[in-house]
């Protein structure tokens, strides 16, 4: 259950934290993965790394936000073999209450978060509308349906992902083409590690826990569990569901502790 054999699946920001371990459990389960990552450097260390350990992948440089960019890749790398699967994973987070968001930082947020995916939908579905079908996955946030302190900038975009999976999944639902998104918690990952960092010098361990234990389950995700929720909802094992969102979340949206 839950192969990819002969699917090939694209994943934008497919190098780091949560892509990384979808496009790593991706090959796994036998896809050919084509990690797209504005971090270049990145992009062909994971691919490395995957064909090392038996799978199949390819790196390649994307700015997602650069819509002609998007459209000549994906149709170059639609000359080689069919897609079957799009993971709108890239994305970028921000900490600000709206009047401490500086209209810079949510124009930066808007144009990776929301036209990212916007791009790769515009230039993928029409490849998938030829061939007859395909899935989609975008990654959204319990920001899109909680209210999350200091975090309007990323929220807004994250609610916009979440009705971009609806209206998309409504739109092709008689074309073959299936549209979910998920929805973590807390994932412990670079970025988390790099804010503590910042922010928290000399105390990370202090406030990794104590971030940590805002989880009802007490600890944070990690990338691996995303990747095999993503697996799931991409295999052929989930071809009845369409126009989800996924909560990952340790409870945090439900129970109150």
């Amino acid at each position: 259950m839950f192969k990819l054999n002969k699917k090939v699946a694209l994943v934008t920001g497919g190098a780091s934290g949560i892509g990384l371990a979808i496009s790593k459990t991706f090959a796994e389960q036998g896809a050919y993965v084509h990690i797209l990552e504005i971090n270049e450097n990145e992009a062909i260390s994971a691919a490395e790394e995957i064909v090392k350990n038996g799978g199949q992948a390819e790196a390649h440089y994307l700015d997602v936000s650069k819509q002609s960019d998007v459209i000549a890749l994906v149709n170059s790398i639609t000359a080689q073999h069919k897609v079957d699967i799009l993971v709108n994973n890239a994305g970028i987070s921000h900490i600000g209450k709206v009047h401490t968001t500086s209209e810079d930082d949510f124009d930066r947020l808007l144009t990776v978060n929301v036209k990212g995916p916007y791009n790769m939908l515009h230039a993928v579905i029409p490849h998938f509308l030829e061939q007859g079908g395909g899935v989609i996955l975008n990654m959204a946030s319990i920001a899109a349906t909680v209210g999350l302190a200091d975090r309007f900038a990323y929220s807004t975009t994250k609610g916009a992902v979440y009705t971009m999976t609806i209206s998309v999944a409504r739109d092709y639902i008689s074309d073959n083409i299936r549209c979910n998104s998920i929805s973590p918690a807390r994932v412990h990952t670079p970025f988390v590690d790099g804010y503590l960092a910042k922010n928290y010098p000399g105390r990370e361990a202090e406030m990794f826990q104590q971030l940590s234990a805002t989880q009802p389950i007490g600890r944070m995700a990690k990338p691996e569990e995303i990747g095999a929720l993503a697996l799931y909802l991409c295999s052929d094992e989930a071809s009845f569901i369409t126009g989800s969102n996924y909560l990952i979340d340790a409870g945090f949206s439900n129970l109150k502790v």
